[in-house]
């Protein structure tokens, strides 16, 4: 089987229904990123970024998977299919893809705020109270702005590997995701699939739809090809 990797961002979810952050207005649901998606911002009023991850928690499990997640999932018939995700949502896993690599953390999990490899499967709101099992807070296991971005190193390994690479939902502006491009391998096949591309490389194939009108077709076509 040849390697495909889907590199997806808020666009994806965002058909959906999922807000998601902007850099255009620097806000998140209303929120300053300064306020809720910061570790300052948590040493500050752990309560306001807990209750902000509740809300995203709860939104996201009341949305669905759209067809540009369901079509990704399909390519596992054909291809060795892993997804590095910007997203924080499990879209993609419920969807049916196994292999997703979470480059900005998950909503579902939750993690030591001492130590970072301690992390739990979440469902549900998180409490104030809530301890890891040292009986240290627990924090959202979520990459904060000025944070590490810990899986990028096992991501550049996906993408350097990759026969076929498909752009989707990302305006590839937030590094370190946005450089992962350039780790494709020369004779990589390239999409990208962005209603307002701002993209132009004659290696990319663009194709100016959204993710649900642009991902499925591009799918079987990718299907029909490996068969």
């Amino acid at each position: 089987m040849k390697k495909c990797v889907i590199l997806s961002g808020a666009g994806i979810s965002a058909e959906s229904g999922l807000q998601t952050f902007r850099d255009g207005d620097g806000l998140w649901e209303g929120h300053r990123i300064e306020d809720v998606c910061t570790p300052a911002a948590f040493e500050r009023s752990p309560q306001t970024v807990i209750d902000f991850y509740n809300e995203r928690r709860r939104k996201a499990a009341a949305a669905a998977p759209n067809a540009a997640h369901l079509a990704i999932a399909r390519l596992q018939q054909g291809y060795d299919t892993r997804i590095v995700t910007q997203n924080v949502d499990d879209l993609h896993e419920r969807a049916g893809s196994r292999q997703v690599l979470h480059l900005h953390g998950e909503l579902n999990k939750l993690r030591s705020s001492i130590d970072e490899d301690e992390i739990i499967g979440w469902q549900g709101d998180q409490q104030l109270g809530d301890c890891d099992s040292k009986g240290r807070p627990l924090r959202p296991h979520i990459v904060w702005f000025g944070e590490e971005v810990p899986l990028i190193g096992q991501a550049v390994q996906w993408v350097e590997a990759a026969d076929v690479l498909i752009v989707v939902g990302t305006s590839l502006k937030v590094y370190p995701a946005a450089g992962l491009l350039a780790c494709a391998r020369a004779d990589a096949d390239i999409y990208l699939i962005d209603p307002k591309p701002n993209l132009s490389s004659r290696r990319v194939e663009i194709i100016p739809q959204t993710a649900c009108a642009g991902v499925p077709p591009l799918v079987e076509w990718l299907l029909a090809k490996a068969a």
